[in-house]
């Protein structure tokens, strides 16, 4: 493989990743939901628009998406301290028990898959994981690097 293709095939690997976790999970949640819980817990709260932004969706998906984690407790949107015309959305206590727990459920669905690797594939993994959220963790805006 290509220096070209390298990047694209971790990308189209990690989506396929998550939909094999999903579907041999029996996950029926949406992988947006893990997304917007995913951000919120690394950037923290966030006004609508911004967490959209970073969603890659509308914002009136986004504000549906919302609407049924917050019925479900695992975001809670206020008034933004800053501008009372906008809302700021954060991670719950039980968002953060249930994001956990599903990367708990995520990593022992996909441990047989990768059971039978080396300790020098494990360290090449290991090193491109950490390649991989140094180039992707947000900055203090929210924005990944």
């Amino acid at each position: 493989m290509n220096r070209s293709e390298v990047i694209p095939s971790l990308v189209l690997s990690g989506y396929a990743l998550g939909r094999i976790a999903a579907q041999d999970a029996g996950n029926d949640a949406p992988a947006a939901q893990w997304r917007v819980l995913s951000l919120l817990e690394q950037a923290g709260a966030q006004r609508v628009g911004a967490l959209a932004t970073s969603a890659r969706t509308t914002q009136p998906g986004m504000t549906r998406l919302l609407g049924g984690l917050e019925r479900d407790r695992l975001v809670l949107r206020s008034p933004d301290p800053d501008d009372s015309r906008a809302i700021v959305v954060d991670i719950t206590a039980q968002g953060s028990e249930t994001l956990a727990a599903w990367r708990t459920e995520f990593r022992e669905t996909l441990a047989p898959r990768f059971a039978a690797l080396s300790d020098d594939d494990w360290s090449t993994l290991t090193r491109a994981a950490e390649i991989l959220a140094a180039h992707t963790a947000p900055d203090s805006t929210g924005e990944a690097r």
